[in-house]
């Protein structure tokens, strides 16, 4: 929810007011005691079976719990009471997105977002991010270009255009999105990985095997370290070789010596 709640002591949660209980519910959510949440909301639902942001609240919680179909019918109810709910239409598309793998779905979603608020960068990205997804790149560029006219320093927005650069084989505007991120968050890991793969096209090992180094050494992840050792064999592609070459040369070495010694 992008909001953190400090914990309070008081009352029970049932012997608070109303309001007082949501918020209770939303401590709950940023204390990671999503049963909890889910419970107290569940509980106000029934009092306001038409008040849309308690589904979506019950759809976060149950995701929390790793709940999806259930987060899905939270949701479904929430847009029955309220079609334009930003929020719930939000979930909705990263649902179809990530766990259905629906990207018409997710478009669809995403797209209605954009339609409900056209100021907001974020729903721009999020359709971009669908649309890369459904295989659509120039609407997905498109996308991520509203977002960036909206916000210029919005990381994930240039992030994101980058790898659809790469996708697209456009390598110098790649690197320059990946390049901007980076000044804005040298840590960035999207953009540090990206940035190698731009750098391994253009034979620049030295820079790439830089950027790989840096992501091993704060994300040791095993995607990276694979990354690092394939760059390795194509940047030193000729040590094996020699290597082999000697082998040989040593081999036919000895037969030969072999064969002039009657062997």
């Amino acid at each position: 929810m992008g909001i953190v709640f400090s914990p309070t002591y008081g009352p029970a949660a049932s012997s608070l007011p109303e309001g007082s209980r949501r918020e209770q519910g939303k401590q709950y959510l940023a204390a990671g005691k999503a049963h909890e949440a889910r419970a107290l909301f569940a509980d106000l639902a029934q009092q306001e079976p038409k008040d849309a942001e308690l589904f979506v609240l019950l759809a976060i919680a149950s995701l929390k719990l790793r709940e999806v179909r259930a987060a899905e019918l939270y949701l479904r109810q929430a847009l029955a009471a309220a079609p334009n709910h930003a929020e719930a239409r939000t979930l909705l598309g990263w649902i179809e997105l990530e766990v259905r793998r629906d990207y018409d779905g997710a478009v669809a979603e995403y797209a209605k977002v954009v339609e409900l608020r056209p100021e907001a960068a974020e729903a721009y990205n999020n359709l971009g991010v669908a649309l890369r997804k459904k295989g659509e790149l120039e609407k997905a560029v498109t996308s991520f270009d509203r977002a960036l006219a909206l916000r210029v320093d919005y990381r994930e927005a240039k992030s994101n255009r980058g790898w659809v650069y790469v996708e697209q084989r456009r390598w110098p505007e790649a690197r320059r999105d990946f390049e901007e991120v980076l000044k804005l968050d040298p840590e960035d890991e999207g953009a540090l990985y990206g940035l190698s793969r731009v750098l391994k096209e253009a034979r620049d090992y030295a820079g790439a095997d830089q950027a790989l180094r840096s992501l091993v050494a704060r994300a040791p992840n095993f995607v990276y370290w694979l990354e690092w050792g394939q760059l390795q064999l194509v940047r030193y592609y000729w040590v094996p070789l020699l290597i082999a070459v000697a082998l040989f040369a040593q081999g036919q070495y000895r037969k030969r010596r072999g064969e002039a010694h009657g062997g």
